[in-house]
């Protein structure tokens, strides 16, 4: 896809038939949102109206640089946790200083994002293992879901931590209010229904205008309910986050990890949503379209925002044909926040944590960890490590710990490639890997093992002992073949190993030849291996040693 900075593309080439589709996309995109960001501010310990100033804002500036033509951005409930356990421990005054460290990290988080996009990082999500995104997902689902369980049950709850918070809950269930349990569990009843009976229909705003009418008109309101209260009325004011709010230490890292978990979650979704449709998404000008919906968060009041899946097949299913529909939800919210806050004054708290409650769910996903389990013990291992990391460490500690495992899991299998040693596949001269098929013929005189990577050196050691291990289990070897049409790069280090291997066997009678390398591989063993491995052709294949039983003319090799 070509790259330009120019603001709003997709402008250029709107259809003015799709403008009623992406109207009413945006007025049921404002249903949805207006209800769960409420939810979701309340999740990051702020007042319920700057998750609304979140989707209010994020939104427009997303418009402007965004590539996917669904994609709604807004707070999301693993980033809203995210920042609520992690500026409780930063803020002394709970409404406004909270506040203030909330939309600094919006603003960092935004730094970031322009930052990636200015270094060509938008890759970088490719680097954390799907395996442990999973684990890392399901367990922040668990955290989030205790943190809302006190307020279905009607008590008080407390406590730090996953564990912590599950003791005192356990605790207090003997205080459960039964009024409020039951008003929960209906309202989660009615939340998941609607999810599988009307998944483009703003069912949560119905659910809350429901439980705000039985507040106000029935009696109610006297068993135990707590609510929201009066929201202040009007829209945000332009106020860029005091500089003063850097001291609390953790910020920065919290906005790296805001980041991280921002990027992964907005280009998953739009990729997703994109192969529905055919489309394709610039994953580079995402990162500038995630910094400015950032920055615009921030500006007004809000904190970190990304695209999640949930709200963009919200937009999708409503019938969104380019990022217009995120202007008339703005359009709409802003109507809202301008003169119909005071409805809300009697939302109860326990909605807003049924609608948190049912939102996460789909954060555990019971049918990818099966997957994983059926597929590698190993990975599902891993996937634990990360779910148990996010529960006992916190979803900030526990999600580096997950960024950290994936990329451990990278150097593991970097530095340990599989060697293969190959047979001839029966009847053809086609040669592939013994082991996996053992009807494959053995080769008289020869041994050919192929390196499946690069050879490099943090893994050449691992490589060559691979390679006498096969020879010590060989008989009667003459030749050593070494295929390396999958290894595209060898490094210095390599290109040594290869040689002192090569000297080595040769003082025990066995001769090395190397096929299907490379033009640079070629040159670089030539430069730094030299006489000891003989004569390397491009047009010399392993059929072709095989087929001589290694005794290709080879040059004396030197010390």
């Amino acid at each position: 896809m070509a790259f330009s900075l120019r603001p709003a593309p997709w402008i250029a080439g709107y259809q003015p038939a799709s403008l009623p589709r992406d109207a009413v996309a945006g007025v049921t995109l404002a249903a949805y949102a207006i209800p769960v960001s409420l939810a979701y501010a309340t999740l990051a310990g702020l007042p319920p109206q700057h998750g609304v100033y979140c989707y209010l804002v994020g939104g427009l500036a997303y418009a402007l640089f965004g590539t996917s033509r669904q994609l709604a951005i807004g707070p999301t409930s693993a980033i809203s946790m995210l920042v609520g356990a992690s500026i409780a421990g930063m803020a002394t005054d709970a409404a406004g200083q909270a506040v203030a460290i909330a939309a600094l990290v919006a603003l960092q988080a935004a730094v970031v994002c322009f930052a990636a996009w200015a270094l060509r990082l938008s890759s970088l999500v490719n680097f954390i293992s799907e395996t442990v995104l999973t684990g890392f997902k399901a367990g922040a689902a668990l955290t989030i879901a205790m943190t809302q369980l006190p307020k279905l049950f009607g008590v008080a709850g407390g406590g730090e931590g996953f564990f912590e918070r599950a003791s005192t809950l356990v605790a207090q269930l003997p205080q459960t209010n039964a009024t409020v349990l039951g008003f929960g569990l209906a309202a989660i009843a009615l939340l998941v229904a609607g999810e599988r009976f009307l998944p483009s229909r703003p069912v949560a705003l119905a659910v809350v205008a429901a439980s705000i009418v039985l507040l106000t008109f029935t009696p109610l309101a006297s068993s135990g309910f707590r609510t929201v209260g009066i929201l202040p009325e009007g829209l945000p004011a332009l106020a860029w986050p005091s500089r003063s709010a850097d001291v609390f230490e953790g910020v920065e890292t919290l906005a790296v990890a805001c980041f991280l978990l921002a990027y992964m979650e907005g280009v998953s979704a739009a990729r997703a949503i994109a192969r529905r449709h055919g489309d394709a998404i610039d994953p580079r000008r995402e990162l500038l379209a995630l910094g400015a919906a950032n920055l615009a968060a921030s500006a007004f009041q809000g904190y970190p925002v990304a695209g999640g899946l949930s709200q963009s097949s919200v937009n999708d299913k409503a019938g969104a044909r380019s990022p217009l529909a995120l202007v008339f939800a703005s359009i709409a919210i802003a109507l809202c926040l301008a003169f119909l806050t005071g409805l809300l004054k009697n939302l109860p708290d326990v909605v807003l944590a049924a609608i948190v409650l049912v939102a996460v769910k789909g954060l555990f996903d019971v049918r990818a960890l099966r997957t994983i389990l059926a597929l590698d013990r190993t990975e599902f291992a891993i996937a634990m490590f990360a779910l148990i990391g996010v529960l006992f460490l916190g979803i900030l500690k526990g999600g580096l710990l997950a960024a950290i495992v994936s990329m451990l899991m990278l150097v593991r299998a970097a530095a340990h490639p599989h060697v293969a040693r190959l047979g001839r596949v029966p009847g053809t001269r086609r040669y592939s890997d013994a082991d996996r098929h053992p009807d494959n013929e053995t080769l008289p005189g020869a041994l050919a093992v192929r390196t499946e990577a690069s050879i490099l050196y943090f893994n050449a050691d691992h490589v060559r002992e691979r390679v006498l291990d096969l020879l010590s289990g060989s008989d009667g070897v003459r030749a050593l073949v070494l295929d390396l049409s999958s290894s595209p790069h060898v490094d210095i280090a390599g290109a040594r190993m290869i040689a002192d291997l090569a000297r080595d066997l040769a003082a025990r009678g066995i001769t090395t030849r190397i096929v299907d390398a490379r033009a640079s591989v070629r040159e670089r063993l030539r430069l730094v291996a030299g006489w000891n491995l003989g004569e390397i052709d491009r047009r010399l294949s392993l059929d072709d040693v095989v087929s001589a039983g290694g005794d290709a003319p080879v040059s004396t090799p030197r010390e």
